[in-house]
């Protein structure tokens, strides 16, 4: 008698639901009428029956999500998606669109709660739908974003973003600060730490020989100091330290070409100086697709890349593609940890 596959193992992905108020509900439910990702996880998603049941009257579709009450009824049979209902905030206390602190509150309160279940081990990982910034400092919760949160509820001090595009791959050595506060918070220990994220971050995804890039702060690389020292004075030291430390690493380059680089395969990953240096250029080829995903954390968190989008919010046009590809990274990142 000719036995059966075994079943393929799926793990547990807790998706937070963000923003109420923003287009997480609906890419949500836009993701969850896929069969494919409930053939590869048990998505389980953390956040507000009734916003979902909301959004998904609104957008025209249904909500095929099945209510438990904890973490003690996750099946690993289950072959439906599942919500955890925090039931914290009603309509009528937010409008689609619109700035909220109650939103805001409600889209912490989901992390937190997200977080709470990774470190407990109920949930494998976790894939973050966008919170807004402002909404999250009008209810009191004086965070940068999701990564700092991240960090400090785990205890982290040594972590970075990675966000990740078709063949290009950054890691960001400073991230939501003002551009005139950069030079001044690149550090050689700081870039150092970043550079041995990158490397590990690749092999985490299956890279067993990573080459890394570290771009330069200014242009063409600050041209022997010309434009600026900080190549000679921090990156240069920092990528000489990780090379020795075994990092097949190269840089200081200059920005202007090293994408162009790492776009044909030279590089794996680009470890860059500030947040537009790295996301404009990836943007450019994955607007809809790119994906974060933390680094240095004790729990796998990947999110999408791109924010709550009130402009489109409750249109039912909001793409789920980056969404899609959120999910399916932390998918890979569990099973490559659990073998």
């Amino acid at each position: 008698m000719q036995k059966s596959a075994p079943t393929p193992y799926r793990p547990v992905i807790g998706i937070t639901m963000g923003d109420p108020a923003g287009i997480g509900p609906e890419i949500i439910l836009s993701l969850l009428s896929s069969k494919e990702i409930c053939s590869v996880c048990i998505p389980v998603v953390i956040g507000c029956g009734a916003v979902l049941d909301a959004a998904a009257e609104l957008i025209g579709v249904r909500n095929p999500c099945k209510r438990i009450s904890g973490p003690g009824a996750i099946s690993p049979e289950s072959p439906d998606p599942l919500l955890m209902d925090l039931a914290n905030i009603q309509i009528g206390e937010y409008s689609i669109g619109r700035i909220s602190a109650k939103a805001g509150r409600a889209s912490v309160e989901y992390l937190f709660r997200a977080i709470e279940l990774a470190k407990n081990g109920d949930i494998h990982a976790i894939v973050t739908a966008p919170i807004h910034k402002e909404a999250l400092h009008r209810a009191g919760f004086i965070y940068a974003g999701h990564t700092e949160i991240l960090a400090e509820r785990t205890g982290s001090t040594n972590y970075a973003m990675m966000l990740i595009g078709g063949p290009i791959r950054v890691v960001l050595v400073t991230t939501h600060i003002p551009l005139k506060e950069v030079p001044s918070r690149i550090t050689i220990e700081g870039v150092l730490q970043k550079i041995r994220l990158a490397d590990q971050g690749m092999r985490d995804l299956d890279f067993d020989h990573p080459r890394i890039a570290v771009a330069g702060l200014n242009p063409h690389g600050g041209e022997g100091g010309i434009f600026g020292r900080e190549e000679q004075e921090i990156i240069s030291p920092a990528v000489a330290q990780a090379w020795e430390q075994g990092i097949d690493v190269t840089g200081p380059l200059p920005p202007d070409t090293v994408f162009y680089q790492a776009y044909h395969g030279r590089y794996h990953a680009v470890v860059c100086m500030y947040h537009d240096q790295g996301l404009i250029p990836l943007k450019m080829i994955a607007f809809d697709s790119g994906v974060n995903v933390t680094l240095g954390l004790p729990i796998i968190r990947t999110s999408v890349d791109h924010g709550t989008a009130f402009d489109i919010a409750g249109k039912g046009t909001a793409n789920p593609a980056s969404l899609t590809e959120a999910v399916k990274l932390a998918v890979r990142l569990v099973r490559n940890k659990t073998g």
